[in-house]
């Protein structure tokens, strides 16, 4: 080993390397961002159009499904979900992973301008984006202030709003509740009709009369002029005043036919901080910012208005902060981290005896750990929980190497070399084997690092920070360890008389004892071959059967408990916002008396479900979203607080539908469990779902259960006989405009004072809009100046339709979504696929999963190939190890030990089978595989020596049982402060923790005595079917040799 003589003779370039690593280190730390989980691409776009007015059924035939056929023709789709709510069409369209989104986004731009001229004139125009998981709001702000309404919402939209959007991070502001001014202008239909008035006509005078004009300029020789007409309407009087028409040399003017007022906006949406009324702030940041300093920025700024508006008395309060709950995890990882160094620091000494060597190993933590964050800044990864969980994992794996190297240098200073001597001796021995178990470590998450997919992208951050750390890990071990020691190092022993020495040696008596009775079970177990395998082998089947029974369930994402959940309240279709308003004051009322509620931020008229369109305004649904207080101080969990909750508010409000939705690690988790059933038509794919739906009903633990397709909104339907309206010498246009303005009002024109705009809204007053006669009463003037009724050529009737259709992969859909309680994803899942069968499934009628369960296919997947590619790694690493390729089989013959030891953990500690877990499974495979490298490389180096098989296994077995105890002993404390944690998002780490401790555990126990009997049986068959005679190649490559021929070859 070259690098542990240079270090030796020359300790300067170590120093300076060192010096260069924790500089280094440092540097990159400052530069590292927080997020909570890594950024990773979202392979998805969605195409969101409004056609204001249109049904849905109409939204899909005219926009939804052209939009849909004109960019399924784009490259490495993976699915096109469309979605077609009342006035508004959204395309989500999932790519690929090989998928270049932003190239895709401009193709799909093209192929909709390309199509434009089919669709619906009145559309607005289509919009784009990628969705993003850094688009969430990372802040919601309440602002409140002794203004009237009218002024508040001026003062935040034109003040505030731009104060925040302008610091740097932020990508945009969004506002929620409070009222915007308008001018309105009532008109009255029976005026109207008595003037011999129209709506249009009304409408195109304002339009006339509300421009200003440049008219050209005045020029002389000298300078030029220029006229301006300023016809723009300044004040409502002048509104009020305007002459519409003249009859018989009389002005009819505005106010003759119509009331008009200055007053606020309809109200759509409605926003409370615990039951107090306000204006929401929502921050979004962008993509690359870090969350936790735009939070800061944005609570500098806040602190700045308040001091800047004081006079009005603006409060602005913070409803939301997401970077709070990132720094909390963030924080609680660190902290178990640095338990971690304690722990096994303390290990350390337990076993080497001395704290010069303890100190020694201990130097390969911090400088390991500093210098990994190098590679992460070098890559551009962010602090999150799964590069902090790396780095606290991996404590325990960073002292492996210079545990092993230290304990062999200590070996050969008890042959009675000097310390020199045994630095350079005992690293150099083990040099091969110490890089070949590193190695193993590297290999295992190679795979995963290497892959692509959704659980790639969230797990790869973990996976390379972990190598990277082992790697530096292995340098430290084979130069600052061997320098130390070389200079530092002596054989002490902590004296027998202090109390700690006590400890120690009775530690030694214990430690000596398992190795004897370590011993005599080898023994026992190298003549008792079949009854150890038999013995083995009940306890492999026995774990496996745990899963097949069902102790160990299955979920894509281990759930955590945030201390949030979100109440969404729906009632009647054709409830008023103020209906809905007065019932959800009921619900807020009754969380209020609850102690465990923290705080409640309510916004009614609108949801976050429903993805696009859960942001519309929907004036029959309100969401709460409810903090509790910190888990230590509350009894229950989140999601059986929540229940209990929904429970007590159904029973408050029988008016309202209440479902509860939990808030996970990226906000509002969609229903885990979702099947989307397509068809042939509508109707087939319906009625599929409800029997599908009546079955989950009967499955234990699926709640929430509901169908995406809602009942329909009462829609009054006019239905135009075209001839007849020919004939009377009207068109759709007309109709359609007149009944537009009168029932939904037509803001075309602005308002101006000063530099602010506002909308003058045309509409019906409100006492002529409020029944059907009112639509059937409306008039029309044709060219020829007759007054004709729209009874005279329409059917006007009552009808209803579905709120929201949707399609799948362009065929009709529904799908079935549903949480689960009390059970895993995978169990409840399992059990409506069986029950399922029992049901006749038409012709043209499919299903899929959607939601976690297709996750968790998917990324199962692609964990079980990475641990079929870490296995075969393993096994070439061995090979070029031992240049031998049966001798690797024996080590892998310790991974399914540790997987009994794995599978029993999660059963006792009640934890599924979800990401995390199996890539606990797979990085088991690498910190088993090193423990019995260690054995089969001791064992071949005695067999080499002349020592008997069995007697070179006891001796392997004596000498290697230390430094493994060691190595394991470090890895599970180092493991046991995560596996206990109980801090924000600890849930997803424990089950990781716990599964690799619990393998641990196994694999020492079992390692120490299977390992050596497979050895023994494959060295016999191996003498038994192997040539006797080994050819020495390195003898035969030099071998003297006598010229046959010498006179054909020419003298030289």
């Amino acid at each position: 080993m070259k690098l542990a003589e240079i270090s030796i003779k020359r300790p300067s370039l170590v120093i300076v390397m060192l010096a260069l690593l924790i500089i280094g280190g440092l540097f990159s730390y400052s530069q590292l961002n927080y997020e909570l989980i890594p950024k990773f691409e979202v392979k998805v776009v969605t195409i969101m159009t409004p056609y204001p007015g249109a049904s849905p059924a109409e939204v899909e035939n005219t926009v939804s499904r052209k939009i849909e056929d004109a960019v399924s023709s784009l490259e490495n789709i993976d699915k096109i979900q469309t979605s077609s709510f009342e006035s508004l069409s959204v395309v989500t369209i999932e790519f690929n992973n090989e998928a270049d989104v932003d190239f895709l986004l401009n193709e799909a731009q093209r192929k909709i301008n390309s199509i434009r001229s089919d669709l619906p004139e009145d559309i607005d125009e289509p919009s784009l984006s990628q969705v993003s998981i850094s688009d969430m709001p990372i802040m919601s702000l309440g602002i409140t202030a002794n203004l009237s309404e009218n002024e508040l919402y001026d003062l935040i939209d034109q003040k505030i709003q731009p104060a925040f959007s302008r610091l740097t991070g932020v990508a945009q502001v969004n506002l929620v509740g409070g009222q915007e001014r308008e001018i309105r202008v009532n008109l009255d239909p029976k005026k109207l009709q008595g003037y011999g008035l129209t709506v249009p006509i009304v409408q195109q005078i304002i339009t006339a009369s509300n421009m200003d004009f440049p008219t050209g300029n005045l020029t002389t020789r000298e300078n030029t002029t220029l006229i301006r007409l300023a016809g723009k309407i300044q004040s409502v009087e002048v509104l009020r005043n305007l002459v519409i028409a003249s009859q018989d040399g009389q002005n009819i003017r505005l106010s003759d036919v119509a009331e008009i007022q200055d007053t606020q906006k309809k109200v759509e949406k409605i926003a409370r901080i615990n039951r107090s009324n306000t204006i929401l702030l929502q921050i979004q940041k962008q993509t690359d910012a870090n969350a936790v300093a735009v939070s800061e920025l944005v609570q500098e700024e806040m602190a700045e208005i308040e001091q800047q508006y004081d006079e009005q008395g603006v409060n602005i309060e913070i409803a939301n902060d997401t970077s709070e709950f990132t720094l909390e995890a963030a924080n609680s990882v660190i902290k178990d981290l640095f338990i971690a160094i304690g722990l096994v620091a303390f290990v350390m000494l337990f076993f080497l005896h001395s704290y010069r060597n303890a100190l020694i190993v201990m130097v390969a933590i911090p400088t390991s750990l500093i210098a990994t964050f190098i590679g992460m800044w070098l890559l551009g990864y962010s602090l999150n929980l799964m590069s902090l969980l790396a780095l606290s994992l991996v404590v325990g794996i960073l002292v492996d190497d210079a545990i092993v190297v230290i304990e062999n240098i200590h070996r050969h200073m008890e042959m009675g070399k000097n310390k020199v001597r045994a630095a350079y001796d005992g690293a150099s021995e083990i040099g091969f084997t110490v890089t070949a178990i590193t190695l193993v470590i590297v290999v295992v998450f190679l795979p995963i690092a290497l892959s692509s997919g959704l659980v790639s992208d969230i797990i790869r951050q973990f996976c390379v920070t972990v190598v990277i750390a082992t790697l530096l890990s292995l340098l430290v071990s084979f130069t600052v360890v061997p320098w130390l020691f070389s200079r530092f190092g002596k054989l002490e022993l902590i004296s027998a008389k202090s109390f700690l020495g006590k400890i120690i040696h009775k530690f030694e008596e214990g430690l000596t004892w398992f190795t004897d009775e370590i011993t005599k079970i080898l023994k026992w177990s190298l003549d008792n071959k079949v009854k150890t395998f038999f013995v083995v082998f009940a306890l492999f089947v026995s774990s496996i059967a745990l899963i097949g029974m069902g102790y160990i369930g299955s979920a894509f994402f281990p759930s955590t408990d945030r201390g949030e959940f979100l109440i969404q309240l729906e009632i009647d279709k054709d409830a008023s916002i103020e209906e809905t308003n007065f019932i959800t004051q009921k619900a807020e009322n009754y969380l209020s008396q609850i102690p465990e509620v923290d705080r409640v931020i309510t916004t009614v008229g609108q949801t976050s479900s429903g993805g696009a369109g859960g942001t519309q305004a929907t004036s029959y649904k309100s969401e709460i979203s409810v903090t509790l207080v910190d888990q230590s101080e509350r009894a229950e969990k989140t999601n059986v607080m929540a229940a209990k909750i929904k429970r007590n508010i159904e029973k408050k409000l029988v008016a309202a539908d209440v479902t509860t939705v939990s808030v996970g690690l990226v906000g509002a988790e969609a229903a885990p469990l979702q099947m989307t059933i397509t068809g042939n038509t509508f109707e087939e794919a319906l009625e599929y779902a409800e029997a599908a739906e009546k079955i989950l009903r009967s499955v234990d633990g699926a709640t929430e259960i509901e169908t995406s397709v809602e009942e329909g909104n009462p829609e009054i339907s006019v239905n135009v006989d075209r001839d007849k309206m020919a004939s009377l010498g009207l068109n759709v246009a007309t109709v359609g405009q007149t009944l537009r303005t009168a029932f939904s009002g037509n803001t075309d024109n602005k308002f101006r004072t000063g530099n602010n705009e506002y909308d003058i809204n045309i509409i019906f007053d409100e006492a002529s809009r409020n029944d059907i006669e009112d639509v059937q009463n409306i008039q029309f003037t044709n060219n020829n100046g007759d007054v004709i009724n729209l009874t005279q050529f329409a059917d006007i009737s009552y009808e209803s339709g579905p709120s929201k259709l949707e399609r799948f992969d362009r065929s009709p859909s529904v799908a079935v979504t549903a949480q689960t309680v009390g059970k895993t994803l995978g169990e409840v899942a399992q059990e409506w696929e069986d029950k399922l069968e029992s049901v006749e499934r038409p012709k043209g009628v499919n299903w899929v999963w959607g939601g976690n369960m297709e996750n968790q296919s998917e990324g199962f997947g692609t964990l079980g190939a990475a641990l079929l590619a870490a296995i075969m790694l393993v096994y070439m690493i061995m090979v070029v190890l031992y240049d031998d390729f049966v001798k690797p089989f024996i080590v892998l013959f310790s991974i399914p030990l540790s997987f009994i030891g794995a599978l029993w953990a999660l059963a006792l500690t009640n934890n599924a089978l979800n990401i995390f877990t199996i890539l606990g499974i797979i990085m088991l495979i690498g910190l088993v595989a090193k423990n019995a490298i260690l054995l089969v490389d001791f064992a071949n180096h005695r067999l080499a020596q002349g020592e008997t098989i069995r007697k070179a296994l006891i001796q392997a077995n004596h000498a290697r049982l230390r430094p493994i105890l060691m190595t394991t002993i470090a890895m599970v404390f180092g493991m046991l402060p995560i596996a206990l944690a109980s801090g924000a998002a600890a849930e997803m780490n424990n089950g990781l923790a716990i599964v690799i401790i619990g393998g641990l555990l196994s694999s020492l126990f079992l390692t120490l005595v299977i390992v050596p009997v497979v050895y023994l049986i494959f060295v016999r068959l191996e003498e038994k079917f192997s040539s006797k005679e080994k050819n020495d190649y390195e003898e035969l490559m030099t071998a003297d040799y006598e010229h046959i021929n010498p006179k054909s070859e020419l003298e030289f």
